[in-house]
């Protein structure tokens, strides 16, 4: 495959710039006006390819968007906390190197904060190396999508413990509760934009 080929490919189906299987185009990101539900072609396609929820994914998009998602805001951001997060789902760079070595994605980095179709592909294939890494038994009082979104806040070895029983810090509590504030909201973006039913779990 060529390296314009691959990069097509790493940014997922309807990639910034190019048509997916439906068509879809990235919209673009503006200052103030972020919105994860434009992205629901996206979140569709890419946790379809992940074998992951896409309810999972498009929530994960809602609690990360306490921030404004612009590629110069975020250049801005990284100049005054260079150790901050980059794209639509606030990855750092530690994770991403982890799925870039674990998938060989070619692309860098700092390319999350320009194509957000990039950004959610690599969440959602994060989010599916925590499944992967999550025991099929784990306490009930959470949904495997809910340790799997705190999996994606806190790191994998902690969903393993919070999965045995050990209870969250204050920071993954309040993570959880907006989880599960937003399920539903990301739900409805997924069935408005006729991109995914909802599914509850990633994979049984």
């Amino acid at each position: 495959m060529s390296e314009r080929g691959t990069a097509a490919a790493e940014r997922g189906p309807g990639a910034a710039g190019t048509g997916g299987r439906d068509g879809a185009r990235t919209p673009p990101l503006r200052p103030g006006g972020y919105d994860p539900a434009d992205y629901a072609a996206h979140v569709a396609h890419s946790a379809d390819a992940a074998g992951v929820s896409p309810v999972l994914v498009m929530t994960v998009l809602h609690n990360e968007a306490y921030k404004p998602h612009h590629p110069l805001l975020e250049r801005l951001w990284q100049w005054w906390k260079p150790g901050a997060s980059f794209g639509v789902a606030n990855m750092h760079r530690a994770t991403f190197e982890r799925v870039r070595r674990a998938h060989g994605l070619t692309r860098r980095w700092q390319d999350l904060r320009d194509d957000p179709a990039f950004a959610i592909h690599t969440a959602a294939l994060h989010l599916r190396d925590l499944d992967r890494s999550l025991p099929r038994r784990h306490v009930r009082r959470y949904s495997r999508d809910e340790l799997l979104a705190l999996g994606y806040n806190t790191g994998g070895r902690n969903m393993r413990a919070f999965a045995r029983g050990v209870p969250p810090g204050p920071m993954a509590r309040s993570y959880l509760r907006r989880y599960r504030a937003y399920r539903g909201r990301a739900a409805e973006a997924l069935t408005d934009s006729g991109d995914g039913a909802p599914r509850d779990t990633v994979s049984g």
